[in-house]
């Protein structure tokens, strides 16, 4: 990545200050003495017990590393509960959960009004997400639907040739019952849906697209995969040199054009539409108003080159993620989406959110822990058969911060909603 002539020359000064050339050299090329120990590792990784963290903790207490408001009361008797969540255990990070609702969908799968948990620090958020939650039900709730679902892996193979590279990819494509079987075996929740090839001279990536069931799956697929692709190199006549279990084009974890267009996940939609006389009363803006600032959001996000056109879904979706057990990393390519704004019915608002990479579950990964399992109680969604309920209220909350966020920008009214919540008391005086 280049970086312009100024700023190269404001990088040189910054590094130049108070120091000389030779100085600067001397300062990049050093290293730490051959002879130098490095501090102790940090014992029993796997030990979640007290006795282990204890361990740890004390390694970090002898480098002058203080964990007191990390390592609370409440690691005690984590082991349980944590063993296969974490390693190498010293406490937690104390994040504030926030609610706002009622929100009413009404979805093929989250049908009602739902009181939704958000962790956040980021003071505003949640009082912008109730407001356009308030909204969202005094007009009748969202409309939601998820629409599919499918998470894929995407491992390479590299051969001599094209020639060999096409006579594997046509050899795979025949097995894909045999490779259906193979996925179940793994997990009785895996099912192998379909299979693509992408052919790029001697290299063949082969695209796995399962259904996860209630899990998110990331784990699930890539055991299954593992397993399909140690099966299909031990089988097929023509062997690849080498091969890799993921080579970066399944987007796990990052914002993609494909998974975009195709929808990695789940894909979901969701809309309202708002009167315009509560338009005014609550939001303080007009459809038209809002549908022009649209625009101009359209415009900018074409010139930045971003991926979907959105104000904030990874506000909601990072909140809902942390409080709800979700692998938060999957908001990198959850938050890719499309937000769709229309006067309608003389001066009425239509919004639409579309989002195709909703990676979401509702059994397995950190759902099992205390907070998670409640704040998933919350919205009806703790266990088997709730993920995609999950994913409509996931849609819904995306929308109703939509608006809002809209709203405060059209109106005007965006940097002083955030002064306002975010000012903090000063502290009590003590006696």
């Amino acid at each position: 990545m280049s970086v312009s002539r100024q700023a190269a020359e404001g990088i040189l000064k910054r590094l130049q200050e108070g120091r000389d050339d030779a100085q600067v050299r001397r300062q990049i090329a050093r290293r730490m003495p051959a002879d130098m120990p490095l501090p102790p590792r940090l014992p029993a990784g796997n030990d979640l017990t007290p006795v282990g963290v204890r361990r740890r903790l004390d390694v970090l207490s002898a480098a002058g590393i203080r964990c007191e408001a990390l390592a609370g009361d409440d690691t005690k008797d984590a082991a349980a509960d944590l063993q296969g969540n974490i390693e190498s255990f010293i406490g937690f990070a104390r994040i504030p959960v926030g609610v706002i609702g009622p929100l009413r969908i009404n979805g093929a799968y989250a049908n009602g009004d739902f009181y939704v948990p958000m962790a956040t620090t980021e003071g505003a958020l949640v009082a912008s997400y109730q407001r356009g939650a308030f909204a969202v039900s005094q007009s009748g709730g969202a409309s939601v639907l998820c629409l599919s679902e499918v998470v894929y892996r995407a491992p390479c193979f590299v051969f001599a040739s094209l020639s060999d590279a096409g006579t594997f990819a046509a050899w795979a494509l025949s097995c894909f019952a045999e490779f259906q079987d193979i996925a179940r075996q793994t997990s009785r929740h895996c099912t192998l849906k379909d299979l693509r090839t992408s052919l790029t001279g001697k290299e063949l990536f082969l695209v796995f697209e399962f259904e996860t069931g209630d899990a998110a799956g990331q784990n699930m697929i890539t055991v299954a995969t593992d397993a399909i692709c140690r099966h299909a190199v031990a089988r097929a006549s023509t062997k690849p040199a080498t091969w890799v279990l993921e080579a970066n084009m399944s987007g796990d974890k990052k914002a993609s054009m494909a998974a975009f267009l195709h929808a990695r996940g789940k894909k979901v939609v969701a809309e309202a539409t708002l009167d315009r006389h509560l338009l005014r009363r609550i939001l303080h803006v007009d459809a038209e108003t809002m549908h022009r600032f649209w625009q101009l959001s359209m415009m900018g996000a074409v010139q930045s080159g971003t991926i979907g056109v959105q104000g904030h879904c990874a506000n909601a979706l990072a909140a809902l993620f942390i409080a709800c057990g979700q692998d938060a990393a999957c908001v990198a390519e959850a938050s890719v989406g499309l937000t769709r704004v229309d006067v309608v019915n003389n001066g009425d608002l239509y919004m639409s959110v579309s989002l195709p990479n909703l990676i979401v579950g509702t059994v397995g990964g950190g759902t099992h822990l205390p907070t998670a399992r409640e704040c998933l109680a919350m919205v009806g969604c703790s266990g088997s058969g709730t993920s995609r309920k999950f994913a409509e209220i996931c849609a819904a909350t995306v929308l109703a911060g939509e608006i809002s966020i809209g709203a405060a920008l059209a109106a005007g009214d965006f940097a002083a909603a955030h002064a306002r919540h975010r000012h903090k008391a000063a502290p009590a005086a003590h006696a």
